[in-house]
């Protein structure tokens, strides 16, 4: 292990079959995935998907059933409380201290943590346009995320554990939001980003967890997940051709056409059908390609969902 307790390669959020029930009901069961340092890693799911309740678990506020979670090397069970000097983690469901001003809360924080974190703490406030004079009751929700951000942020820690980050968050502030991201990515701190807004996920995030009453989906990156999706083909001809050959192409799921122009709705590679397009003279090539968003709801909506995850993640 390095200096700092991490091996080097290493993740710096390991979950290996992480279980939670209340009594005898289902929080989320065998969990597995990890995050490497300098990754933002999406985690997803519907509302009630047990993704709190994971995230929970992970920095050390539930107790877990079965399984385990390590972070920076320490098992979160049995890890020191300096860990969580270590971590920067926004909750869902943000509690602050009303009595106090943004700045009299940031820095009780910061002396908790034991630093000196004063021109951070302003420099990120300006950045979010947060004014910390004003006593936290008379802030709006927006204002009250920002300083969730703030004190997530303020220590610059290895690992960022963000649970929702910009509700409330006007567009320009998401923005510096994510500018944040990128600084702490390109730093090196692991990145757990849990988000409804799929499309800010799919903008920063290079692999997700997609998790559905409490079980795992699929462990993916984006990339992958949108090759396999199904996506649409137009092409465009000097004149009208045959469909058929297009139905009988590797990855072609339906085919139709309309005058001069073929629409094949397909998965996997293009290559076949590209090929069969270029001996058929064709004139142009439009691809419509999924968005996150209809990935994220044809897994959580489809049929047997396991099946969508790799064979060796299967929960038995």
């Amino acid at each position: 292990m390095d200096a700092d307790g991490v091996a080097a390669g290493r993740p710096s959020i390991c979950l290996a079959g992480l279980t939670k029930y209340y009594g005898h009901n289902l929080g989320v069961e065998d969990l597995t995935f990890d995050v490497m340092p300098g990754e933002v890693f999406g985690f997803l799911g519907p509302n009630g998907a047990g993704k709190t309740t994971a995230i929970r678990m992970i920095v050390g506020l539930l107790r877990i059933t079965r399984g385990s979670a390590t972070v920076l090397g320490a098992d979160v069970a049995s890890a020191p409380a300096s860990l969580r000097h270590r971590i920067g983690y926004l909750p869902g469901a943000l509690v602050l201290y009303g009595n106090l001003t943004g700045g009299e809360y940031l820095r009780f924080l910061a002396r908790m943590r034991g630093g000196a974190m004063t021109r951070r703490i302003n420099d990120l406030s300006e950045r979010l346009n947060l004014d910390l004079t004003r006593h936290i009751h008379d802030l709006s929700k927006g204002n009250q995320q920002k300083i969730g951000v703030v004190q997530a942020f303020m220590h610059s820690p290895d690992v960022l554990i963000l649970d929702e980050p910009t509700a409330g968050l006007d567009p320009i502030v998401q923005r510096e939001f994510e500018a944040l991201i990128d600084e702490a990515q390109q730093q090196g701190a692991a990145i757990l980003l849990s988000s409804h807004v799929l499309s800010e996920v799919d903008h920063l995030a290079g692999r997700v967890a997609i998790i559905d009453e409490g079980h795992l989906l699929v462990v993916e990156d984006i990339a992958s997940l949108k090759r396999r999706a199904l996506r649409t083909i137009d092409l465009d001809f000097p004149q009208p051709v045959a469909t058929a050959p297009f139905a009988v192409i590797e990855g072609v799921t339906d085919v139709r056409s309309r005058g001069s122009q073929v629409t094949c709705t397909m998965t996997g590679e293009e290559t076949g059908l590209l090929r069969h397009a270029v001996d058929l003279g064709v004139l142009s090539v439009r691809t419509h390609e999924p968005s996150l968003d209809q990935i994220f709801f044809s897994l959580v909506q489809g049929g047997d969902r396991r099946a969508h995850r790799p064979a060796d993640e299967v929960v038995a």
